[in-house]
Formats: C-alpha cells, sequence, structure tokens
C-alpha cells in the first residue's frame, strides 16, 4: 500500500500499513517540534523512563516475543543523564513490533497508531487532539470508499448474473476474428484475452494511441470489464483441458461477442452507467 498523508496543524504526517496495520510517522509528528532535526526530538522522547514503561508494556500486550531482560534493562538506565537510546536500538535489542525504523531517503521512523498518539501527547496535548481527529477522518474516508467499490462490485455482479441471448448493438462489440488474427501465435494470455475482446494485443494499442497514459484496459467500459472477467475464467477453464491457444481463442471471441451484445442491451447496465 501506498503512503497516505495527513495534515496536522500545517504539518504533513505519513501513513503506512504494514500487515494491515496503521503506523504512523513519528519522524513527521517531530518535524512539529523541530523541523531541522526531528531524529533528535524522537530519540530525547525515547530517553524517558515513562516512555519505556509505556513501550514495554504495550510490547507486552501485543508481542509474543518480546525480549523482557533486554526491556528491564533499558527501564533501570531510562531517565540516567548517560541514557541514550535510537528506535532502531530498540527494536534490535527488545524485538519490538510496535515501531519500524529505517534510514535513507524514504526511511524514518514509525510506530503504531497507539505510540504514536503517546508520542504526539509528549509533543503537545493540542497536536495529538488534531493527529487522532485526522486520522479518524482518514478512517472515515476509507470506510466509505470501501463501502462505494463493495456496492459497485455488487451491482456488476447482479448485471453479470442476468447476461442471456439478445441482441444488438455495435459501438463496442468485438469484431470476429479473421483467420490471420487467430493463427498468430500470441507471448503471454493477457494478449490471447485482448484480442478476444479488443481485437488487439497491448503493444497494438499502445502503438496507435502514445498520447495516452496506462493500458487499453484503463480505458475499458464497465460492460467490457465484465466480459473480460468472464472470459479470464473461461480461459482457465480451457487452459486446464489443454485446449489449443489457437482454439482457446475462437471460443473466447465468440463468447465476448455473445456477452457484449447481451450487456448492451441490459436496462439495469444503463442504469449503472448513468448515475
Amino acid at each position: 500500500m501506498m503512503n497516505k498523508k495527513i495534515s496536522v496543524q500545517n504539518t504533513n504526517v505519513s501513513i503506512k500499513q504494514v500487515d494491515k496495520i496503521d503506523f504512523i510517522s513519528l519522524t513527521d509528528i517531530a518535524r512539529a517540534k523541530n523541523p531541522d532535526e526531528p531524529k533528535d526530538v524522537v530519540k530525547n522522547w525515547l530517553r524517558s523512563r515513562t516512555t519505556i514503561e509505556f513501550l514495554g508494556l504495550w510490547e507486552q500486550i501485543n508481542n509474543n516475543n518480546f525480549k523482557g531482560v533486554e526491556f528491564d534493562s533499558f527501564k533501570r538506565e531510562a531517565g540516567l543523564n548517560s541514557f541514550t537510546l535510537s528506535p532502531s536500538k530498540w527494536i534490535e535489542k527488545t524485538n519490538a513490533i510496535g515501531i519500524i525504523s529505517k534510514v535513507g531517503r524514504y526511511g524514518g521512523t514509525y510506530a503504531h497508531k497507539d505510540i504514536a498518539f503517546e508520542f504526539a501527547s509528549w509533543i503537545s496535548a493540542e497536536f495529538k487532539l488534531f493527529l487522532i481527529k485526522e486520522f479518524q477522518r482518514l478512517k472515515e474516508e476509507e470506510i466509505s470508499s470501501k463501502s462505494l467499490e463493495w456496492n459497485l462490485s455488487r451491482s456488476l455482479s447482479k448485471i453479470n448474473y442476468k447476461i442471456h441471448t439478445d441482441a444488438i448493438k455495435e459501438h463496442i462489440i468485438p469484431k470476429l476474428l479473421n483467420r490471420t488474427d487467430i493463427n498468430l501465435t500470441y507471448a503471454n494470455e493477457a494478449d490471447i484475452l485482448n484480442m478476444a475482446l479488443f481485437g488487439m494485443t497491448a503493444k497494438q494499442w499502445r502503438d496507435i494511441n502514445k498520447d495516452k497514459k496506462g493500458n487499453l484496459r484503463d480505458y475499458a467500459s464497465v460492460e467490457q470489464l465484465i466480459v473480460l472477467s468472464n472470459l479470464e475464467s473461461l480461459n482457465s477453464l480451457l487452459i486446464a483441458q489443454n485446449i489449443s491457444q489457437h482454439d482457446r481463442l475462437i471460443q473466447l471471441n465468440q463468447m465476448a461477442i455473445s456477452q457484449m451484445k447481451s450487456l448492451l442491451n441490459n436496462n439495469s447496465l444503463k442504469k449503472l452507467n448513468h448515475e
């Protein structure tokens, strides 16, 4: 998953997922306190005995492989003037999972939201409040987006189920492939489907659409995407039956033509396209 960002009091804070769990950038949060040396802010926070106790408790609750002996050592030293601790050292010595730290251009220190909120509280109570509000807003947007995707998927499934032998509309009905197209050998299975439905390979589409970004499937209609999904399923079955590429292409092309005609005359799909 790509990093997402939220803006908290004019500070951009990155969020990324690790194994579907949100981790918030401590480095970005630290910039709210010290834009020039955010790493030092994180290290200073880690020097506190209260911080070490919190992190240790979090790990004991969530991490079965947490090294308690090493934690006890840090706990005894925390708060002393000579005590220093970096995120990478904490992770290495205790096998912690609540914080992750990477060096390099796209690196930085990230923490589970529980820990990130605690760190934000150390920065300021106000910053913590706005961080929580923006994080909640992001989660609500994600839930809303997933709900829309699920509804669209459900609508497409209903339409797909109703495909039957109808007739007729011409503007995006696949062409009946000629003998030359069928006899050619295609390098990958994606192009078999492309030929059956679009009448051209991905490379052929790029050659005649050099001004467009993406690929031919990015510009497909709803109807074409539904048929493409069905062609993928059929092609898998035909491959399992050891049907030759030549014969599979003929069957896939015939199926594409038949289903596209049905979909173009489907009232439910017309309604979906106009919503």
